[in-house]
């Protein structure tokens, strides 16, 4: 989710990102205070026309960007189906729906900078422990730059098994595919350490 970035730029995007984290958390909260689907449905109501707002491209980015979603609604609709309470799958599922797109509309509209130092500030009295922070910023920006390449280079993988073999791809690339995230670590590691480790700002 912090990998999301939108080519629409929009008023939100001169929003303070310590705003919109405290918008999105409160709105969150709200939702799993609520539990009828009906309101339910007019909160995802709202979400769309907060997307819709500033203009229907951007709608139709952060829909886009909920795709990966669906698989989860089907599996929690389906569940509760068989659980003969239907009507609570609906709830969860458009809690759902309205969650993630509340997350979605802040990391699509926040550089992945602003976000980092505004996690890095809320971490700031750990410091006072002796707990340090700097590599909890490494760690984010280093998660959201290595999972799209991961996520391509898993692509590369499954078109070489398919231009190979008539047969579908399936647990024969879980092992290629660690051992290609393996590799890619240990590379991102030794440049951390080539740079002096943690001790160096980024």
């Amino acid at each position: 989710m912090l990998a999301l970035t939108s080519s629409t730029r929009t008023a939100y995007h001169r929003w303070p990102a310590s705003l919109k984290l405290a918008l999105v958390s409160g709105g969150v909260f709200l939702l799993y205070l609520i539990e009828s689907p009906v309101l339910l449905l007019a909160a995802v109501a709202g979400v769309a026309l907060a997307y819709l707002v500033v203009g229907w491209r951007f709608l139709v980015e952060g829909v886009r960007f909920l795709r990966p979603l669906w698989v989860f609604v089907a599996i929690v609709l389906v569940w509760h189906l068989i659980a003969g309470d239907p009507v609570t799958g609906v709830a969860v599922a458009l809690r759902l729906v309205a969650a993630v797109g509340l997350a979605n509309l802040v990391t699509m509209t926040t550089r992945l900078d602003d976000l980092t130092d505004l996690v890095l500030w809320l971490l700031s009295p750990l410091e006072r422990l002796g707990i340090r922070t700097a590599p909890i910023g490494y760690a984010i920006a280093l998660v959201v730059r290595f999972t799209p390449v991961l996520f391509g280079k898993a692509g590369t993988l499954i078109e070489s098994w398919r231009a190979r073999s008539a047969r579908r791809p399936g647990w024969q690339l879980v092992m290629p595919i660690t051992v290609t995230a393996i590799d890619d670590a240990e590379q991102v590691a030794e440049a951390l350490r080539a740079r002096g480790g943690f001790d160096t700002q980024p």
